[in-house]
């Protein structure tokens, strides 16, 4: 599986969960045996605006953080890409979900999932997509972005325990067929993480349902670091996800 991550990623940009030293190691050093490292390449202005409004870009830039933020967003387009023919996961920071066009809060800056699937509609790469946020926060910005647009249906699932929430992913995949399935893929609902609840197989369990319905679908798939603040697990849970979305279908 092809992994999109730089090194770029490893220095602290700001003092938040998402942008703490090792965090990035811990996922890099747990990429499954195999992995095809992507070096990431930043998103450019085009494709930025797609999803934010100028006055957005400009405080992104007076507070220093274009370059850091330009390139997470450009890993998830190049996630993307590859997603249109082979599971990808973009190892990126900062996380987006939580930005909308023209602001943005909880550690996030661009919106790294709307700018990935804007450049694929943009460029008739795609007819439709489905978000699948499994993040413990409600992606507001994904739903403030995408969540208008007829092609896009976007699942936030929120049942309380394991087995009704997998049940919700599942009824997502199952209802909706698309030509692409992107994950936001926040690991912070993780039993010995913020939320407390899923356990890593179930990220196991998720890959390989994404994957195999991306292959009922004719269509592809691919996956975008959110959350995840245990560095102890983030990078085991990262890890199941990857394994479960290279499951052949």
């Amino acid at each position: 599986m092809k992994a999109v991550f730089s090194e770029s990623f490893y220095p602290v940009y700001t003092l938040d969960p998402a942008a703490t030293a090792g965090r990035m190691e811990s996922v890099f050093n747990a990429f499954p045996a195999g992995t095809e490292i992507i070096e990431a390449l930043p998103a450019d202005e085009r494709q930025i605006t797609r999803a934010h409004t100028m006055s957005h870009i400009a405080w992104v830039r007076s507070n220093g953080l274009y370059d850091i933020a330009a390139l997470a967003a450009g890993g998830a387009v190049q996630a993307a890409r590859i997603g249109l023919t082979e599971p990808a996961f973009a190892a990126i920071r900062p996380p987006g979900h939580h930005a909308s066009s023209d602001s943005a809060w909880g550690f996030c800056y661009f919106n790294n999932m709307a700018v990935a699937l804007l450049a694929l509609k943009g460029e008739d790469l795609i007819d439709t997509a489905l978000v699948l946020d499994f993040d413990l926060h409600y992606g507001d910005g994904n739903v403030n972005i995408l969540g208008d647009r007829s092609w896009v249906h976007i699942s936030n699932p929120d049942a309380g325990s394991r087995q009704p929430y997998l049940e919700e992913v599942e009824k997502y995949l199952t209802d909706y067929p698309v030509s692409i399935i992107g994950i936001s893929a926040g690991f912070d609902n993780h039993r010995e993480d913020w939320g407390g609840l899923m356990a890593t197989e179930d990220y196991y369990t998720m890959g390989t349902r994404v994957r195999e319905a991306a292959a009922d679908n004719g269509g592809g798939c691919f996956a975008i670091l959110e959350g995840g603040y245990n560095h102890d697990v983030l990078g085991q849970n990262v890890a199941a996800l990857m394994e479960g979305m290279s499951v052949a279908a």
